[in-house]
């Protein structure tokens, strides 16, 4: 899928300057972002395949039901996708409470673009990438579309990050070490310059991070 369009894209997208903030004669773009749970040694999953220790409180729960709310599409690779199959059809359970339906039912209504060689069709307010992720998310910024380009899973953001796509990273850490696993962020020996742009401490001690991708104002580079 790495083709010249999708190079063009890439290069386009950099010289633009990368940048969300509006400036004098500057158009909004759509911000694209990582965000997962992390253990404090930067892990999503760990060695065991678990990722229980990830589950939210009703304080953390809230928080993230709020951030969904402000994104526009997800994009995600397709173990992903099968994982939170489950969210679309939990809310019709008798059982849950007002704040896992309510969170359901936000994540059925969100668009979502899964990138899979295997799958040949996905379910819900979903569709099957169509190209390359820069050109898709190429197609999204020019879109008439609103709200964040959320990437979710590690295999993704890395080719996202390669390419110089991120904008912002969001991380919830929480306290525990689990020694190995999957990586919050990419193994990229290229630096990247971060600003912090938000940070919250939660009361069972999960940490929000959020930190803004610092480019260079001419090349739009990180």
């Amino acid at each position: 899928m790495g083709s010249a369009a999708g190079s063009d894209t890439v290069r386009q997208w950099r010289q633009a300057g990368a940048t969300v903030a509006a400036g004098p004669g500057r158009i909004p773009m759509r911000r694209v972002t990582y965000s997962m749970n992390t253990s404090l040694d930067g892990y999503i999953v760990g060695p065991d395949g678990r990722f229980d220790w990830t589950a939210p409180d009703e304080e953390v729960f809230r928080f993230t039901t709020d951030e969904v709310r402000q994104l526009g599409v997800y994009l995600l690779g397709r173990r992903l996708y099968e994982t939170m199959l489950y969210w679309e059809t939990v809310e019709q359970h008798p059982s849950l409470g007002f704040s896992t339906r309510e969170w359901a039912a936000l994540w059925r209504s969100l668009p979502k673009v899964v990138f899979s060689t295997t799958l040949s069709a996905v379910e819900g307010n979903a569709r099957l990438a169509s190209g390359s992720l820069a050109e898709e998310i190429g197609r999204l910024r020019a879109g008439p579309g609103t709200g964040d380009i959320a990437i979710g899973g590690a295999g993704l953001a890395a080719e996202a990050a390669s390419a110089g796509l991120i904008d912002e990273y969001r991380t919830k850490v929480h306290p525990v070490l689990v020694g190995g696993g999957v990586p919050f962020f990419p193994r990229d020996e290229r630096r990247v310059d971060l600003a912090l742009v938000e940070t919250r401490v939660f009361a069972s001690s999960i940490v929000h991070l959020r930190y803004r991708v610092v480019r260079d104002a001419g090349t739009g580079r990180s």
